[in-house]
């Protein structure tokens, strides 16, 4: 290396010192935050009906917030998440929880730094599910995901029963993301930003895969540690943060244009 040359490491403590002085965060209370990850979902095209079910782990020990069951992510507002307990009984709010979302209590029993999660069957995912094949990190994008993406290759049918719960949880280990074959994809994030941000990601490397192959064939994934050093890098709650913020404008920006006659 050229001696006038600086390191990457000056360059990435630099720039976390700046993001730190430069990127606030915006102050919103839980289920405001979860009302606009729903939001975020729908924007990003991956509303799925009422199969799609986001999670949030409550302060009360083995509950967690949930939209109620019944409502799509575009329509969700704060007031429609509900707190149930590990029977899925309401224990907060009014409305019952999406049953298939009982596998979200083994993940979070298992994994005690998961505050959020996210389930869908968005197109993409889906279509790498349908495919039945696990996500290759070809392309710097793709890299939050890089040894962090699980795979399932059976599908276990419906996960509205414990069986299912302990399949999934255990097939996600450590990781923060999974594809589930036959089926879709979870997020599990240290945060609820950190969950979007990841099924954004994912729904988006899914896409980026699946167009890859059909016009070049198989893909060359990236090197193990460059990608390693940029899925640390994007990772940074700094970044994470600040592109969740991003999306939330997008989706609260007033809409233009003339309507159609």
């Amino acid at each position: 290396m050229r001696d006038d040359l600086r390191t990457k490491e000056y360059f990435d403590e630099r720039a976390t010192r700046e993001m730190a002085q430069h990127l606030k965060d915006t102050p919103r209370d839980m289920r405001e935050t979860l009302a606009l990850a729903c939001r975020i979902l729908a924007m990003t095209g991956q509303e799925a009906g009422l199969a799609g079910q986001i999670s949030a782990r409550s302060e009360r020990p083995g509950a967690y917030w949930t939209l109620r069951f019944g409502l799509g992510f575009d329509e969700a507002t704060p007031g429609d998440f509900i707190e149930v307990d590990q029977d899925l009984n309401t224990l907060t709010g009014t409305g019952m929880a999406n049953p298939a979302t009982r596998f979200h209590l083994w993940v979070y029993r298992a994994r005690l730094d998961v505050q959020s999660m996210i389930h869908t069957h968005s197109p993409w995912a889906s279509a790498l599910a349908a495919a039945r094949q696990p996500l290759v990190i070809a392309q710097m994008d793709m890299t939050p995901l890089h040894e962090d993406c699980a795979f399932l290759a059976d599908w276990p049918g419906v996960p509205i029963a414990d069986q299912e719960g302990v399949l999934i949880s255990e097939a996600l280990g450590s990781k923060r993301a999974i594809v589930l074959a036959h089926h879709g994809y979870l997020t599990a994030g240290h945060t609820i930003e950190e969950a979007t941000y990841l099924a954004v990601y994912l729904e988006r490397a899914a896409r980026m895969q699946l167009r890859a192959q059909a016009a070049f064939g198989p893909l060359t994934p990236v090197d193990d540690a460059l990608a390693r050093e940029a899925h640390d890098y994007l990772l940074k709650p700094s970044i994470v943060n600040a592109t969740f913020n991003y999306w939330c404008r997008q989706t609260t920006a007033p809409r233009t244009g003339h309507a159609a006659a």
